[in-house]
């Protein structure tokens, strides 16, 4: 098919591979656009569009698409069907109804359950005991369209936002080559009423850690949170974000730590902390981690 690709981040590349892969022309990448970055504050192309350039495949960046130059620009390049995986840009009708069979989307949730930015996070912080990916005909509304295809996948019990991201994005990829090959044949399928949740977008001021909450809820934050915005804690005033952990056996004030392992007490049972970072430091694991910041046991995060 005469593809059009619509996708930013490091999720979406994998999906644009392989559609290569698979064969498709892709006529023509849209991203958002280079933003200022490092210490220079340079322009950095996002992933996408860094390896669109590597597959010598066009890039377009606007700003929006709402102008009519920009969506007809767009319905020039005769395409079939655009692919869109967090793009990062509100889809305007006459952009869903450019592409001849309109616009699939690769969402990772298992819709209708977490609509919206963050589903990944918030299926791990939820607990939820498995997640997917859905490969969704795009309407005007948030993730509201039909399904043509699901995946679903068991979520680890240690596994974090960036492992469960990885995974996911792996699936998605496989889904919307096995999408675009049934399309005929697949049955587009009304999302339900009943079990719709919302993944609003993560706020900072969510990433700190209560102490007095229970073990499970607060190992789901972390992992949920990691590696961004990281949840965090300060140790002896200085603050440090809890990249990985697990629920284990032990009990005290909540906030306490209780042997060398960093087990910490909670509201109800305790975690131990497997990886964390210091600021201005690089990510370590617990055990590096101790030998260069020692937390004694009985310290009060």
């Amino acid at each position: 098919m005469r593809i059009v690709f619509m996708g930013t981040p490091e999720f979406s590349v994998p999906v644009l591979d392989a559609l290569v892969d698979a064969g498709h022309e892709i006529a023509a990448v849209y991203c958002q656009p280079p933003r200022p970055a490092g210490r220079g504050k340079k322009l950095r192309p996002t992933p996408v569009h860094a390896r669109a350039l590597e597959l010598g495949l066009g890039v377009r960046h606007p700003i929006s698409l709402k102008g009519a130059e920009e969506q007809a620009a767009l319905a020039a390049l005769g395409a079939d069907v655009a692919v869109v995986v967090a793009y990062g840009l509100i889809l305007p009708q006459a952009v869903l109804d450019a592409p001849r069979r309109g616009c699939l989307n690769i969402h990772a949730s298992l819709l209708p359950r977490w609509r919206g930015a963050a589903p990944i996070h918030r299926a791990i912080m939820a607990g939820d005991a498995e997640t997917g990916v859905c490969i969704m005909q795009m309407e005007a509304g948030l993730d509201t369209g039909p399904v043509l295809l699901r995946r679903a996948t068991p979520i680890g019990a240690q596994e974090t936002t960036a492992e469960l991201h990885d995974r996911l994005s792996g699936i998605g990829a496989e889904a919307i080559v096995a999408a675009l090959r049934d399309l005929d044949r697949l049955a587009p399928e009304p999302q339900p009423e009943a079990g719709v949740t919302y993944a609003h977008k993560i706020d900072k001021g969510e990433a700190r850690i209560d102490w007095t909450r229970p073990a499970a809820e607060i190992d789901r934050k972390i992992r949920g949170l990691s590696p961004f915005p990281g949840a965090w804690c300060e140790i002896g005033g200085q603050r440090v974000k809890l990249l990985a952990s697990r629920v284990v056996d032990g009990q005290g004030a909540p906030g306490t730590v209780l042997d060398d392992a960093l087990t910490v007490a909670c509201g109800a049972g305790a975690v131990q902390l497997l990886r964390l970072q210091r600021a201005g430091k690089g990510a370590q694991d617990a055990g590096t981690f101790q030998r260069g910041f020692a937390v004694a046991p009985g310290t009060v995060l």
